[in-house]
């Protein structure tokens, strides 16, 4: 069985190429699978897809059958045709988050890219396509009740993150369709946390002015945190365990992962030592981020306040039901692990996106 996983340097990409090479591993996990011939069975060979190659004599991007492709161009597409030949299964991860002012850069990765995977998939003939959608797709909710994988995919208008999960869910729904041959799954995954992905996100969603050497390590007097922020996260290595289950079983449709408890926000306040501010209003916070996000002092832009206080909190239990998938970590270890993270610039030489931070 040859599995493609295009997004493979990334936090869930790196998780999910060390999942699949512990599987390889495994001849009874293997012939458990749902592919059915001899040569299905015979073992798991890897094609992994980035922009960028990583470093292929460390683990666990070694073994690997790189390509580097630009999944948002026409010769990516191409390219991508050719990489997926012979391939059972693809998992598509990619997605772009920076340079968030930039968002015609990010939708050719994120839309224009997942349609380039879609058409190259079909056209080399691919048994299986598993693809990361998000909470961040669905319409928002209150945080009341949970909400299963019916709940409407129709984005935050305010979020270029949603925005672009709302259009590739679309296309998923198009590419169903059009080839109802194919099983198509999709993950809706909460925040995905690892501490190898410190220096990344502190990169992504911080930038170079703001200490993360304090975040979680000494007590922080006061936390201004809305009530409306409760959310959900997942350990990379739970999540890479969801995609390894999916691929498995040729499952199909779409599957909410997020562990357990979910985060309040007196539970993040706790998490980092701080007293939270009672009251604090969303549209405060909103202000104050998109202040500083608009004079460069740190990289997060106002929409991802707006998906902090209107995704949905999720149901999962189509996960367990179907995948007899299971949170190993808690979503608190998983955001403690983030935050040693953090304060440490961990991360992966190996990789050219988990790179750590500089000294550490």
């Amino acid at each position: 069985m040859r599995i493609a996983v295009i997004g493979a340097t990334g936090n869930v990409g790196t998780a999910v190429l060390t999942r699949l090479q512990r599987a390889a591993s495994d001849r009874e996990a293997i012939q458990r699978t749902g592919y059915d011939t001899a040569e299905d069975t015979g073992g798991i060979s890897i094609t992994g897809v980035a922009r960028s190659v990583p470093d292929t004599a460390t683990a666990p991007y070694d073994g690997v059958d790189w390509h580097a492709i630009d999944i948002g161009t026409d010769e990516g597409r191409t390219a991508l045709t050719v990489a997926l030949a012979g391939v059972d299964a693809v998992v598509h991860l990619a997605w772009a988050i920076q340079p968030n002012r930039d968002e015609a850069f990010m939708h050719r990765t994120n839309v224009t890219g997942t349609a380039n995977v879609l058409a190259a998939a079909a056209a080399a003939g691919v048994r299986h396509v598993v693809c990361a959608s998000s909470v961040g797709a669905y319409s928002p909710s209150d945080k009341e009740t949970r909400k299963d994988e019916s709940w409407p995919t129709g984005g935050i208008d305010t979020s270029h993150y949603s925005r672009h999960k709302a259009e590739q869910e679309r296309l998923l729904d198009a590419f169903e369709h059009d080839y109802p041959e194919i099983p198509v799954a999709r993950l809706r995954p909460g925040l995905i946390f690892q501490r190898q992905a410190g220096s990344e996100i502190g990169r992504y969603f911080l930038g170079p002015l703001v200490p993360k050497i304090l975040l979680g390590g000494l007590p922080l007097p006061l936390l201004p945190i809305p009530a409306a922020f409760i959310f959900q996260a997942v350990h990379a290595e739970d999540i890479a365990d969801a995609y390894w289950r999916v691929v498995a079983r040729r499952a199909s449709g779409a599957f909410n992962i997020a562990a357990e408890p979910e985060l309040t926000p007196e539970r993040v306040a706790d998490l980092l030592g701080a007293r939270r501010v009672i009251g604090f209003p969303v549209r405060l916070l909103r202000w104050i981020v998109g202040a500083s996000w608009g004079v460069g002092v740190q990289r997060t832009d106002p929409g991802w306040i707006d998906m902090a206080s209107q995704c949905p909190v999720m149901d999962t239990s189509r996960a367990r039901t179907e995948l007899g998938w299971a949170a190993r970590h808690s979503s608190r270890e998983a955001m403690a692990e983030v935050l040693a993270g953090l304060r440490g610039g961990k991360g992966h030489g190996g990789s050219p996106k988990l790179y750590p931070r500089s000294g550490s």
